[in-house]
């Protein structure tokens, strides 16, 4: 499978790969590239629509109120602090005995 990235536009390329993701399409051509026998592929039918049927319902709870929604993962992290190494960086006060 291929991408064109046409005048060095790599953002509208990585656009194209997501909504080929999202589509699905790699999942059915690694699913098409092996004989699925019949009794494995009404196995992971069904576990999808268990998948589903449980989301939905989690959904539904959550709007209805009875369990809490989960919470937003942060989308950055702040600015890092470099991390010194013991003995680099700022000194560290010595133990002098005092006269």
């Amino acid at each position: 499978m291929q991408v064109l990235v046409r005048d060095n536009n790599v953002d509208q390329a990585l656009r194209v790969l997501k909504k080929m993701q999202r589509e699905g399409i790699f999942r059915e051509m690694k699913a098409r590239k092996a004989y699925e026998k019949p009794s494995e592929r009404k196995t992971r039918e069904k576990a999808e629509a268990v998948r589903r049927s449980r989301k939905l319902a989690r959904k539904q709870a959550i709007r209805e109120g009875l369990i809490a929604a989960p919470k937003p993962k942060p989308r950055f992290a702040g600015p890092r602090r470099p991390v010194t190494a013991p003995g680099v960086g700022s000194p560290t006060p010595t133990a002098e005995p005092k006269v």
